[in-house]
């Protein structure tokens, strides 16, 4: 005799009903492979345990990357066909799928930080281990080149720092020569200064006017000590100028 139909209905025994749900995922699985080998499918299968544990299937192909397809396809279905977003069924089908990417992404998230690696068959980790590699080339890439890109400008920065050092370096020995030729301008000047006061000082002798009186003396010719004063007053004279003279004449 063959069996009878199983009525569908929740199994009561506990026990009765994690073995069936044992079972029963496991061909699930087999049989989402199945389809997947023969008919080049690209098949992704979802499970949660009535513990909240997490069961999938995945061909070749990252269970992500059909997330997204199917994403992708429910989002261009969704703007051919309006749907009523006011009624509660939809809320709670959009709600489930949100929850349910949700979960993939924290999943996700774990396994980039080495945890939760038990559920994970050979396959899945030599994905993981692809995209991990695939993200630190990507991010050894970009270190290199902010790197390269501080370099060209700590070197740019160098470069300006010697131009104005050189600069100021030039200023400096501008301001250092014109301060010597000031400096070498002051001292002629200061000879020439000096050379012309030695004229007033022989001016203001106490002995001009009496060689004054003395060359102006005349009686018949013959002047006391006209001879001496004379030649004193010539003396003097070669040192006064013809302006003075005529003042003093005047």
């Amino acid at each position: 005799m063959g069996r009878g139909r199983v009525q569908l209905k929740r199994i009561e025994n506990k026990i009765n009903r994690q073995v069936t749900f044992s079972k029963r995922r496991s061909g699930l699985l087999k049989k989402a492979h199945e389809i997947s080998v023969l008919c080049d499918a690209e098949v992704g299968l979802i499970v949660f345990s009535t513990k909240g544990k997490l069961f999938e299937y995945a061909n070749d192909s990252c269970m992500e990357r059909i997330l997204e397809r199917y994403e992708r396809y429910s989002f261009a279905e969704r703007q051919l066909v309006p749907t009523d977003h006011t009624s509660p069924g939809s809320w709670t089908l959009e709600h489930a799928k949100l929850k349910a990417r949700l979960e993939v992404l924290q999943r996700n998230q774990k396994h980039y930080v080495g945890e939760d690696l038990e559920s994970l068959n050979m396959k899945e980790l030599q994905n993981l281990e692809h995209q991990l590699d695939s993200a630190l080339k990507h991010i050894r890439s970009r270190k290199n080149q902010l790197m390269h890109e501080s370099i060209s400008a700590l070197q740019k920065q160098d470069r300006a720092l010697q131009e104005q050092n050189n600069q100021l370096s030039k200023k400096v020995k501008e301001r250092e020569k014109e301060v010597a030729q000031q400096n070498q301008w002051d001292q002629q000047n200061h000879e020439i200064n000096s050379s012309t006061f030695v004229l007033p000082q022989q001016l203001d002798s106490p002995h001009l006017g009496e060689a004054y009186q003395n060359t102006n003396v005349v009686d018949n010719g013959e002047v006391e000590g006209g001879n001496s004063s004379q030649q004193q007053g010539a003396a003097n004279n070669t040192v006064m100028p013809q302006w003075m003279l005529r003042h003093l004449n005047g």
